[in-house]
């Protein structure tokens, strides 16, 4: 038992010690105003639930035949995809970099409610593309809790502040929004940029 002790303590010292470990806000804009009562939706429920750690979930915005849906994927495998309703029309939503936030409770930390950018950083940074990046980072699913640039590779953490934990030397951690709310699994989630 004490052996195990020790190794989670190093773990955890090794995450927060790994390069990426400062914070890096985004400035990309994005304006996500939802009211989960009205959808009653699981798939984001469990993820805006401040009671319940380490579930994330993927928000995108998808266009069929002239109807805009959100699209819902949360980090344990559930999917779900919902018309906007005149609510979010109104709300005239703008959902991050790559069409897309992440949002969830970290369990690490100060286990607080947290937005993702949808995009590798490192990505944008290396290929000096940050007013149009096509780099998504999707969930891993060995992982839970973890996602990968699809095109780099890098990894980091959603439960530690989107923290790096595995690039190239110089790289920082994903980018999160400042403004970041839930009122809970039947209420309310926004996400703004300032």
């Amino acid at each position: 038992m004490k052996r195990l002790t020790a190794y989670i303590l190093l773990f955890t010292a090794y995450l927060f010690t790994s390069c990426g470990a400062e914070q890096q806000y985004t400035s990309w804009s994005c304006r996500f105003i939802f009211n989960n009562g009205t959808y009653l939706d699981q798939t984001i429920a469990v993820a805006i639930n401040p009671t319940v750690s380490g579930i994330f979930c993927k928000v995108t915005e998808e266009t069929r035949g002239g109807t805009r849906y959100l699209v819902f994927e949360n980090s344990h495998g559930a999917t779900s995809r919902h018309q906007m309703m005149a609510e979010e029309l109104r709300n005239n939503l703008r959902i991050g970099q790559n069409n897309g936030i992440i949002v969830g409770v970290q369990s690490m930390g100060d286990n607080s409610f947290t937005a993702y950018d949808l995009h590798c950083p490192n990505c944008a940074r290396r290929e000096n593309n940050i007013t149009n990046p096509t780099y998504p980072v999707a969930f891993d699913a060995k992982i839970p809790g973890f996602v990968n640039c699809t095109v780099c590779g890098d990894q980091y953490d959603l439960n530690s502040g989107g923290l790096l934990i595995k690039g190239k030397e110089g790289d920082k951690g994903l980018e999160r929004y400042r403004n970041a709310r839930t009122e809970g699994p039947t209420g309310r989630v926004t996400v703004f940029t300032n």
